[in-house]
């Protein structure tokens, strides 16, 4: 248990602490004494101000100690440490937490974990049970409905990429709200494939803000195929015929 009341011993020996601290603050110089701060029996820590630059609010603290029924105080460790009101660096995120979507650019790789909750396993290679004629089957099958890769989507992966897609080009959006109709009647919608094609279909209008973009069938914009009939040139009004005067010869 830490004691409240410094050992007397090490609380005197003030200037064995600045002598250490003034060591290593070298070649700054050190700040004033800021006080001494029992750490345990017969051990304590003096508080000195640092002027080391890029460091405000920090602090050396030398730590001395004694051992039982001695008389010499010694130095247990000098270190360099942050005050109440210290300059810190914010808490370290791991890096797969500080990922924003856009931070990937060209040549950087993204490891996945083994354990992503977005992913399940897939259909890959042949089934070794099956007759050869068979084994192919089951290959152009599995090709055909997307599964011959180590892992797919899962139901978690799927639900957060439906969330996202439809935050961004969803029902709820301003431009969906004054479009005149929806994705789903528009001639311009590429549907996809997989379990997502019935609320999702990609945008092959090039004037269109979603072109090229993942959209709900609920969105809508203004350039829906059949928002508004482009009118039909009329037809020129027929020649006026004179029957009644003569061209001259």
């Amino acid at each position: 248990m830490r004691s409240r009341t410094p050992d007397p011993l090490c609380a005197e020996a003030v200037e064995l602490a600045r002598a250490a601290a003034e060591e290593a603050a070298h070649p700054h110089p050190l700040g004033d004494y800021l006080g001494v701060v029992a750490e345990g029996d017969r051990l304590v820590t003096h508080l000195f101000g640092s002027e080391e630059p890029g460091y405000p609010g920090w602090r050396w603290g030398v730590t001395v100690a004694r051992a039982a029924r001695a008389r010499y105080v010694t130095v247990d460790e000098v270190a360099l440490t942050p005050g109440p009101e210290a300059l810190l660096a914010p808490d370290w995120v791991p890096w797969n937490e500080r990922l924003r979507p856009g931070d990937l650019g060209p040549g950087d790789l993204l490891p996945t974990a083994p354990d992503d909750a977005r992913l399940e396993p897939g259909f890959v290679g042949d089934a070794p049970e099956a007759e050869p004629a068979e084994r192919g089957t089951v290959a152009d099958v599995a090709a055909e409905l997307g599964l011959g890769r180590p892992r797919v989507l899962s139901p978690l992966g799927r639900t957060e990429a439906a969330e996202r897609w439809e935050e961004n080009f969803g029902p709820r959006t301003p431009t969906a709200q004054a479009a005149p109709a929806s994705c789903v009647s528009c001639g311009f919608l590429m549907p996809m494939a997989g379990a997502l094609r019935q609320a999702f279909g990609v945008c092959g209008n090039e004037f269109s803000p979603a072109d090229g973009r993942v959209v709900s069938l609920g969105f809508g914009c203004g350039g829906h195929s059949e928002a508004a009939v482009v009118p039909q040139p009329q037809p020129p009004a027929p020649p006026v015929i004179d029957h009644m005067g003569a061209d001259p010869l």
